[in-house]
């Protein structure tokens, strides 16, 4: 039986360290739309699609997506140049995405009103969006994105290594790897009170089932100057994720998920019907943010509906 004094040490160094709060959020892959998928949806609808994952994606708190596809209005298009109805951005919504990655290598594939229009729809749906914006102003007020859940701050960053060859004009920006522009977006997380930082990155070779050089550099890069975690997309298949000790003290841990795949999408090539959502699972201690856990989700896309389901 513990005695009165050591309760009451007890309860002081509870009031000390402060309020335990838990984060949860969910990562799921690249969400596209082809040809194939555009013809189906005439048939079937989006409303199916996600029917399966309902449970998984709003068990977290927060769930987060890469948008790989334009929202320019008609008319609709799938490979090469992405275009998709608004239909599909709500289809994502409803099912209980929260928040939107739009910066990847088709965030241009309609040009600036495309990025522009992407931008609005999103807003008109009520949408949060990272990656790609109108202009410096809309930029310097929504980035970095932070997700709050009672005081524990987490930010959001997102970059993409290409545009496809498309250059982007100004007053457009697209969030592109580059480290003099990265370093400046950790440390105004820093300042926005940020007790944790998730760099998510589209890099990578296309259909490369192992990290490719420059994906090592970069990662040693974000953990060297502040990134407490990495989320991966681009080569549209899965890879590895690992955990490893802190380097520079920002977080207990780092993991690097180095692909999530395809979420759902058309493609036929090797390793691209499936895909991985992962859920990180945040603890915070008196304002201290710490990776307490993390799921992992296999998925897969069956046709002729489209239909992600667990794989």
């Amino acid at each position: 039986m513990r005695r009165p004094g050591c309760v009451l040490a007890l309860l002081l160094a509870s009031a000390a360290i402060g309020a335990q709060t838990t984060v949860s959020i969910y990562f799921a892959g690249d969400m596209m739309q082809h040809q194939a998928q555009l013809d189906a949806a005439s048939v079937y609808g989006y409303d199916g699609c996600f029917t399966d994952m309902l449970e998984e994606i709003r068990k977290a708190d927060f769930a987060v997506c890469n948008l790989e596809t334009t929202l320019a209005g008609p008319p609709y298009s799938g490979y090469p140049a992405f275009c998709s109805p608004s239909d599909f951005a709500a289809a994502i919504r409803d099912a209980g995405f929260d928040i939107f990655l739009t910066a990847n290598n088709h965030c241009m594939d309609r040009g600036g009103r495309g990025l522009a229009r992407t931008a609005d729809v999103l807003d008109s749906l009520g949408i949060p969006h990272l990656g790609t914006y109108r202009n410096q102003a809309d930029r310097d007020t929504l980035y970095p994105y932070i997700i709050e859940k009672d005081g524990a701050r987490i930010a959001l960053l997102n970059y993409t290594y290409d545009t496809n060859g498309i250059a982007v004009h100004e007053p457009h920006i697209v969030n592109f790897i580059d480290t003099a522009v990265i370093a400046a977006d950790i440390a105004r997380a820093h300042e926005l009170g940020a007790g944790c930082i998730i760099a998510c990155m589209h890099w990578g070779t296309e259909y490369r089932t192992e990290p490719d050089y420059s994906q090592y550099i970069m990662e040693k890069w974000l953990y060297e100057h502040g990134v407490s975690h990495i989320i991966g997309g681009h080569p549209h298949v899965v890879q590895p994720v690992h955990t490893q000790p802190s380097i520079c003290g920002y977080a207990d841990r780092h993991l690097t998920v180095w692909s999530l795949g395809n979420y759902i999408s058309n493609m036929s090539a090797p390793n691209t019907d499936h895909g991985l959502a992962v859920t990180l699972h945040f603890i915070c201690i008196g304002g201290v943010i710490r990776l307490e856990s993390y799921d992992l989700h296999p998925n897969r896309t069956l046709r002729p509906g489209f239909r992600v389901v667990r794989d």
